[in-house]
Parts: structure tokens; C-alpha cells; sequence
């Protein structure tokens, strides 16, 4: 078995206020938490918090999308977002049909127009990733995330888990990476005796190992072919 997508880390610099935040904003309830991380479990994917010292300096390359039932439904969550703390930003993206916000660390997201793709998919609609060659990207990820490919186009690619359930992710165009991610992919093998096998497996595909400072962990760290972190994780 080759690996699976786990989960998505966010680095915050006030994990436990962020994770309260997004499960407001969800409406999902926090799973587990300890000193290092606190989890929000989602169909197909959880979101995870953990701290980080460095702080947001340019505009993320991953962000969230956010789904909405209708026009009314949207113009709601928008309004309950700000509420909880959310606030409109403007990353150049004109007269669009979405609403672009920032979390309470600045952290841009989507409340999107009602879209059948996105109806059975929960609160989050997808995890959209900036990516120069988004065709070329969607290959490699759907290759370590165990998602195939279901859109594949110049400007925009996507992946769906075969269960048809819980978020996309999304490949668009965009800008090169310029700093360290601040959401990253971590994957994860079937079996513990898989996990050498895997990582040099990803390293076949692209992805090249790179120290974040994460020291001595159990997990191996690794850049996909965008310079994108992520992590293998042991099983």
C-alpha cells in the first residue's frame, strides 16, 4: 500500500485560539490535543495545529475554501466569520464571485458561491494549493496522497479522494514558493515496515528531504517538486 493523505498541519503562533477559531468557523468539534498539536477531524482529511515561531509575511501558497449552499447561506457565513473574528482581505482578486477573508493570524481563505462540485464535500470545500505547473503537481501529489486525478487542465487541477467524500485538493496557477509554508501535507503509509520503502518511493517521484529544523523526529521531512514541505509520517 502506497502512502495516504492524513492530514493538513497549520503553523500557528497560538495553536489552541486558532483551532477554537476553525472549529467555530467549521462547525466541527476539536479531537485530540496535548502540548504539541490540537486536531480538528474532518471526512477524508483533519486539520492540525501546531506552534511556530516564524511569523506570516507574504500570502500563503495553501489555503482553505469554504463551502456554501447558497447565495443567502453564503452572505451568512460571511457575516458569522467576522463575527468570530475573520476579516476581509484583497489579494488582487477583483470583482469575483467568492469572498476572501483572513483568520485572526491572517491566514487567507475562501466562503465560496454555491457550486455543485462542492455539495457533498462538508464544510471545507477544498485545500487549494498555488502551483506553477498545476497538471505536473496534481500528478505527484495524487501519486503520494493516494487521491487520482479527476480535473487536469493548464491553469487548474484537482484531487479527489476515491470515496467521493470530504474536501478536494486544488492545484492553481500561481507564483513560485518564496518562503517556508506555513500548511503543509503530511502522508502516511499503510504499515510501519512500509515507510522506508515510501519515502524513497516520493524521493523517486520528486520530492527531495530538507531540514526545517525538526531535529531528531520520527518522521521524515520532504519538499515535493515545488519545494512544497511535507512530512512522511510512521504509521
Amino acid at each position: 500500500m502506497a502512502t495516504r493523505l492524513q492530514n493538513v498541519v497549520v503553523n500557528t503562533v497560538d495553536r489552541l485560539a486558532q483551532a477554537e477559531f476553525w472549529s467555530s468557523a467549521l462547525g466541527v468539534e476539536m479531537g485530540y490535543r496535548d502540548d504539541v498539536k490540537v486536531d480538528i477531524p474532518l471526512t477524508g482529511l483533519d486539520i492540525v495545529f501546531v506552534t511556530a515561531s516564524d511569523p506570516k509575511t507574504v500570502p500563503n501558497r495553501l489555503h482553505f475554501d469554504l463551502a456554501s449552499a447558497s447565495r443567502v447561506d453564503q452572505e451568512a457565513t460571511v457575516r458569522r466569520l467576522r463575527g468570530l473574528g475573520a476579516v476581509p482581505v484583497d489579494i488582487g482578486q477583483g470583482r469575483v464571485p467568492w469572498v476572501v477573508l483572513a483568520d485572526p493570524e491572517g491566514n487567507e481563505f475562501c466562503v465560496l458561491d454555491p457550486r455543485e462540485e462542492y455539495r457533498n464535500t462538508g464544510p471545507l470545500a477544498a485545500v487549494v494549493v498555488d502551483a506553477v505547473d498545476p497538471s505536473s503537481l496534481a500528478v505527484f501529489w495524487s501519486a503520494a496522497a493516494g487521491w487520482p486525478v479527476v480535473h487536469s487542465r493548464p491553469q487548474l487541477a484537482s484531487l479527489r479522494a476515491a470515496s467521493g467524500q470530504g474536501p478536494w485538493v486544488e492545484f492553481i496557477e500561481g507564483e513560485p514558493k518564496k518562503v517556508r509554508n506555513r500548511l503543509h501535507f503530511n502522508v502516511r503509509p499503510g504499515t510501519s515496515d512500509q515507510f522506508a520503502d515510501e519515502v524513497a518511493r516520493l524521493r523517486g517521484l520528486g520530492a527531495v528531504p530538507v531540514d526545517i529544523g525538526q531535529g531528531r523526529v520520527p518522521w521524515v521531512v520532504l519538499a515535493d517538486p515545488e519545494g512544497n514541505e511535507m512530512c512522511v509520517l510512521q504509521s
